[in-house]
């Protein structure tokens, strides 16, 4: 069968292992082609193919549910629901989805771009089918390292506990998740990785005991009992753990051996109540520097599929300010043993993989617990550590009551790095960092800033060491500036002090962080015109500078607030609840991500179809405050390009 012609994954049915096969070939060749030329993810996808075609040919999908944990390996399960014909659109405006997404596909069961919670929905959705007195069979599909998350074990630990209420669980072992899993888990798995296979031991001897002819097909509850000892011992390494959390226990099983995994699926959905199959896999499974480098192409930008290496970008870009980050946190480990830097399983999206490398004492890899690393961070500051956590602003949206509750009502020094703050491009509406701006502004006793360029970033880095209580940093994805950096002998800024860049009498316009850039080309624009702004650079979202916005706020009477987050609750809000308690009540334009989801395009298409570019923000100013304009403007495209005022 070619894969262009398969428009249903119930048309697997009935085909030999040999086809499978071949299935898995063209899916496998179709994943590359797309992948090594418009970027996404690829080693995730590349080691579940036979897993995908053997699990789906096991079941109906048009009535069976399976949710995929994170999505970004489901690109095979995509590939097999009909949009083969549009997988060239992967992650690019208005095509194909990086991550699952219900709205896209009636097969796209639950949408997740974040780890650890298809355990979960699959047992929500097998709870539901049980008290509507329906019949369907209901997957979860997890990676060793999402397992590590407290919500996949909070998952696992209700299920057992549901002896009747049919369930798979899939554990997808390829011994990696974004970087390698860490912690006594994945310590266990890899034992159980390398054990021998002994399934189903005591269900033979329970068969055969069931059917001898004084039993008259039923077991004694002793004999039960002796035969629940017997599994246990039958796997005393292999699947002990989940075992005695309830789960009938099947594995380790090859993942890329198709007709061995049917035969456990088919085992597995015979069994009833909750089921775990271990199936190990390799990740980039099919292409050699996948496999070889399996944290490097765990996602790609586009990339040479003979070489494997990335297409060079056209034009030299600065440096990452994840990489800025990472590098100045290096220098204060040098010089402060008590700094330390925590992740969840990001290191390198993060840049602390470069203080793994250079001092490895002092980093901290927890795996994908965002929870566990916020209060571990409390705990240390409490014996006299500088914590320092560097989490995606999407994923610290995990650890709110950590926030609250073990940082903020303590009044404990640790340092948030809030990575992918902002539009973030093609991962879509679960990975855009546009609330944490709104959900850090009420957490008790924090201090919250972000920085207009990478040099500010490191001062704001010290001023957060130096503060003796908790503090946010939030970044934007991708490049700085440009601006030049100091090496060493950054100064801390005064908390709650902003910077005026230009001055003017005609408007007053408040920017806070990646937005000042911007502010800067809109009011050249505004200039050109004749209009004559003001512009702050805030800094620092808690406290705001009241002593310099609201004198400047009475005076000029025109006010714009820029920001690159949620406008629901954002910086825009704070200065307008900062105004009205003053008393001082003047016209004000909020200019911030509106109240709607952020779809995957590239950065520069969302902040258009958004309305955040010069131009744009430009014209909605003249529009609100009735500036004449005679001139006509072109939207500048180069986002290195420096306007000066």
């Amino acid at each position: 069968m070619r894969l262009s012609e398969l428009t249903h994954p119930n048309q697997l049915h009935g085909l030999s292992t040999e086809e499978l096969e071949d299935v898995a070939c063209q899916i496998r060749e179709r994943h590359l082609q797309v992948v090594s030329t418009s970027g996404g993810h690829l080693g995730p996808g590349l080691g579940v193919v036979e897993l995908t075609i053997a699990l789906y040919q096991t079941l109906d999908l048009d009535v069976d549910k399976v949710v995929w944990d994170v999505g970004h390996q489901a690109y095979p399960h995509k590939l097999l629901t009909g949009r083969y014909s549009d997988f060239d659109s992967l992650r690019q405006k208005d095509g194909v989805a990086g991550y699952l997404k219900r709205s896209e596909s009636k097969f796209d069961h639950f949408g997740a771009g974040h780890a650890s919670t298809s355990i979960s929905a699959a047992l929500g959705m097998a709870l539901a089918r049980d008290r509507r007195g329906k019949d369907f069979k209901c997957v979860a599909v997890i990676g060793d390292g999402a397992l590590t998350g407290g919500m996949a074990l909070e998952a696992i630990n209700h299920s057992g506990h549901l002896p009747n209420t049919p369930l798979l669980v899939v554990l997808n072992d390829n011994d990696m998740s974004i970087s390698p899993p860490v912690g006594a888990l994945s310590t266990y798995l890899n034992r159980m990785r390398h054990s021998p296979p002994m399934q189903f031991i005591s269900d033979s001897v329970q068969e055969s005991v069931k059917n001898l002819p004084f039993m008259g097909g039923e077991l004694p509850e002793e004999i039960k009992s002796l035969t629940g000892s017997m599994r246990r011992l039958a796997v005393p390494k292999v699947g002990a753990v989940f075992e005695e959390l309830g789960f009938t226990y099947m594995g380790p099983v090859d993942g890329h051996d198709i007709a061995g995994m049917v035969r456990s699926f088919q085992t597995a959905h015979r069994v009833g109540g909750p089921v775990l199959v271990h199936v190990v896999t390799t990740k980039g499974k099919g292409y050699p520097y996948a496999e070889a480098d399996q944290v490097g192409y765990h996602a790609q930008s586009a990339f040479d599929l003979t070489t494997g290496k990335s297409k060079p970008s056209k034009s030299p870009k600065p440096p990452s300010y994840s990489k800025v980050f990472g590098q100045t946190l290096v220098k204060l480990c040098e010089q402060d043993s008590t700094v330390v830097g925590i992740t969840a399983a990001m290191a390198t999206g993060t840049g602390l993989d470069l203080l793994q490398k250079s001092i490895p004492d002092q980093y901290f890899d927890v795996g994908i617990a965002e929870q566990h690393a916020v209060t571990l961070a409390a705990g240390m500051a409490c014996e006299g550590l500088k914590p320092v956590v560097a989490i995606y602003s999407t994923f610290l949206q995990r650890a709110y009551d950590q926030l609250i509750h073990d940082v903020g009502i303590q009044n404990l020094p640790v340092t948030f790095v809030l990575d992918r703050a902002g539009i973030v491009g093609a991962d879509g509406p679960t990975h855009q960092g546009q609330y944490d701006i709104s959900y850090l502004r009420s957490v008790p006793n924090f201090t919250v800033m972000a920085p207009k360029d990478e040099s500010e970033l490191q001062q704001m880095l010290v001023t957060c060491l130096k503060h003796d209580g908790p503090a946010a940093l939030r970044i934007p994805r991708g490049s700085g500036e440009g601006v030049p950096l100091m090496e060493e002998g950054w100064e801390p800024i005064k908390i709650g002090r902003g910077e005026v860049l230009a001055e003017g009498e005609d408007l007053l316009i408040i920017a806070y962080g990646a937005m000042v850039s911007v502010a800067i080309k809109t009011c050249k624009l505004l200039s050109d015109s004749g209009v004559n702004p003001t512009l702050i650079n805030a800094r620092f979202l808690r406290p705001l500078d009241q002593a310099l916005i609201h004198p400047l706020s009475r005076r000029i009477r025109k006010v714009v607030t820029m920001e690159e987050g949620a406008i629901a609750g954002g910086f825009g809000a704070a200065v307008v609840e900062s105004l009205i308690d003053e008393d001082i009540i003047v016209p004000t334009l909020r200019i911030a991500i509106p109240d709607k989801l952020v779809h995957h395009a590239t950065p520069d298409e969302s902040k258009q179809d958004l309305a955040l570019t010069p131009t744009q923000i430009y014209e909605r100013i003249h529009k609100r405050f009735n500036f004449s304009d005679n001139k006509t403007y072109l939207e500048v495209n180069n986002p290195s390009e420096s306007l000066q005022i």
